[in-house]
């Protein structure tokens, strides 16, 4: 079964239900541990940083986006840590899934910037390609 589950997320609704899923597959084994995974792209996040006047506050604006994913796992009493990347989202998911020995990477089918998406392919297709563990995409 699966003992590791890698679930990326951003706060959009389609990474809430990514999270959920993986809830529904950590409770099917005992031990299960979930981690969260949040890519920020720093080089395309310079409006926040020039709007905010403190870093604790940007950081705390951006995890918040984050509450609703942690809640899901807390709520199930599931084990789960928070990793944050940097960089652009879809490689740095596709560098940290291979690089760690997780059991499955699960992901929403579209994230918060759906402009993005249509312009560069979405950040799940890119990780259904190249990340070498199973993934789940939830729609």
């Amino acid at each position: 079964m699966y003992k590791r589950l890698l679930v990326a997320a951003d706060g959009s609704k389609n990474s809430i239900r990514a999270a959920e899923e993986a809830a529904k597959i950590a409770r099917l084994a005992e031990g299960t541990v979930v981690e969260i995974i949040y890519a920020m792209d720093y080089s395309k996040s310079k409006g926040e940083v020039l709007q905010s006047q403190d870093g604790e506050v940007l950081e705390a604006e951006r995890r918040k986006k984050l509450v609703p994913v942690e809640d899901v796992f807390v709520k199930g009493e599931i084990p789960y840590k928070l990793t944050i990347l940097q960089g652009d989202p879809g490689p740095a998911i596709v560098e940290y899934a291979n690089k760690s020995t997780c059991d499955m990477v699960i992901i929403g089918s579209r994230g918060l910037n759906t402009l993005q998406e249509m312009v560069l392919g979405s950040v799940s297709h890119k990780v259904a390609k190249r990340v070498e563990s199973p993934v789940l995409i939830v729609k």
